[in-house]
């Protein structure tokens, strides 16, 4: 009888966990009626077996920092897909190093901070603003689903 309780015990705890595995694939948080196409320069890439992020600079069509209201250059984030789909279409720390400029289309948070959950556009330009912008014309198109 007592395996019998460890059995439905295991059972109910492997059911209970499983709401807070779906909850954290929630993007509730994300104004998804919006999206939001930024160019940027990497600053730091954060692996993430879930996701992973990528903070970056914004960059004006000229390739120079866009100031924020402090004058300061202004900072977005982006949450992608985990780690591994990421280098699987080559982002990775080595392949995408800090400086690497990128456009990226996001859905925005919807209370305003600098930050966002990628729309599924991600194009890399290099380290030096391409001329006329960093565009599906002048760098390489990276297509990740954020799942």
């Amino acid at each position: 009888m007592s395996k019998y309780l460890v059995a439905v015990g295991a059972a109910l705890v492997l059911a209970g966990s499983g709401g807070t595995a779906y909850a954290h694939h929630s993007f509730a948080m994300y104004d998804q009626a919006q999206t939001r196409t930024y160019t940027g320069k990497l600053t730091r890439y954060i692996p993430g077996s879930n996701h992973a992020q990528l903070i970056f600079e914004l960059l004006g069509p000229d390739g120079k920092p866009v100031p924020g209201k402090d004058g300061k250059p202004s900072i977005w984030g982006v949450e992608t897909a985990s780690a591994i789909a990421m280098a699987r279409v080559g982002v990775s720390p080595k392949t995408f190093p800090n400086g690497t400029i990128f456009t990226v289309t996001l859905f925005p948070l919807r209370d305003g901070r600098p930050f966002g959950a990628m729309a599924g556009t991600l194009i890399r330009c290099g380290m030096t603003m391409p001329a006329g912008g960093c565009t599906k014309d002048t760098g390489e198109v990276l297509a990740v689903e954020n799942n």
